[in-house]
């Protein structure tokens, strides 16, 4: 079969043969490709970066992690990968799959569960957001930032502040749900400020946060109190797009009713991931399927993965790679 492979971490992947894959229990399935997203998760994994690679062999692989095929039988699925998804087949775990619905294309349903993953299971299980609650997403303009904004809406935010870069794609955060912006763009102390009145104005429930970095020290600097009662706040970090590390006052933490916390894999139980298999995602895909929640994508040929690879997409799609 074709498939996108490395031979080493770090190496761009190229398009060649590769064996094809084997079933080896009673749990796997082999499918047929036909979509897989290029996420930062994905480059992560195959640069061996990720904290998920720490014990990988640096043998040949097929990478991408999850995607969409078709099982032997006719039936679409979105599943993640026993084998590596980006080749024109793959073996999944059939525990591990969602059927999908008439009506969605194979690149919004390859696209969305990896934003649905880091956005919907950090504001249900980790913030455990509440209908009428403000929520303010630090990195929105990316793509699974413009996910969130919509999920947060969907369950209910009352107010959704967003963050960003990009002035043109923060501003389109508004016609998704948004309903006040930020930008990452300004001086430190314009932006504390800004999000200090805000703050005072309507306090801040549940952050999101893709950044990571300096807009994250900052955001924990406008919370900090002055020895009065504080609003409680939930913090979650997701990713880090702007640096793995941040200074952290300890002052940050005492003076204000701060919960902090991450989402990703390893910080999901394993109740919390059926969950986001047998209810979330279906639901989510529904939302695409009746027109409310918006996926933006951008197809490409797997044949073309050395090409696109490090292609940077900035306006908030998703790169899928069609089979």
């Amino acid at each position: 079969m074709k498939a996108a492979v490395i031979d080493q971490r770090g190496e761009m992947p190229q398009y060649r043969d590769f064996p094809d894959p084997v079933v080896h229990n009673e749990n796997e399935l082999l499918i047929t490709m036909k979509a897989a997203a290029i996420k930062h998760f994905d480059k992560g994994r195959a640069s061996g970066k990720h904290y998920s690679t720490e014990n990988d062999k640096q043998n040949a692989t097929v990478i991408g992690g999850d995607g969409v095929g078709v099982l032997a039988d006719g039936t679409r699925v979105f599943a993640l990968g026993v084998s590596g998804m980006m080749a024109e087949k793959a073996v999944i775990d059939k525990r591990k799959m969602v059927r999908l619905p008439d009506g969605i294309d194979d690149a919004a349903a390859a696209a969305l569960p990896n934003a649905v993953a880091g956005s919907a299971m950090a504001l249900r299980f980790r913030a455990n957001m509440q209908s009428g609650e403000t929520v303010l997403i630090n990195g929105a303009t990316g793509f699974t930032g413009k996910i969130a904004v919509q999920i947060a809406q969907h369950f209910g935010a009352k107010k959704i502040i967003v963050t960003g870069r990009n002035p043109k794609t923060l501003k389109s955060l508004l016609d998704l749900g948004a309903t006040e912006i930020i930008s990452t763009a300004q001086d430190d102390e314009t932006f504390i400020k800004q999000l200090k009145d805000i703050h005072s104005h309507t306090p801040i429930d549940i952050i999101i946060d893709y950044l990571w970095g300096h807009t994250a020290e900052l955001i924990l600097a406008s919370l900090k109190g002055n020895g009065s009662y504080t609003h409680k706040t939930r913090f979650v970090s997701i990713g880090s797009v702007t640096g793995d590390k941040i200074e952290l006052s300890a002052e940050h933490l005492r003076s204000v009713d701060l919960q902090l916390s991450g989402s990703g894999l390893g910080s999901w139980t394993n109740d919390e991931v059926r969950l986001l298999l047998s209810e979330i995602l279906p639901e989510m895909f529904q939302l695409v399927v009746d027109n409310k929640l918006k996926v933006e994508t951008i197809k490409v040929s797997l044949s073309d993965i050395g090409n696109l690879w490090k292609m940077e997409v900035t306006d908030g799609k998703r790169l899928v790679v069609t089979i």
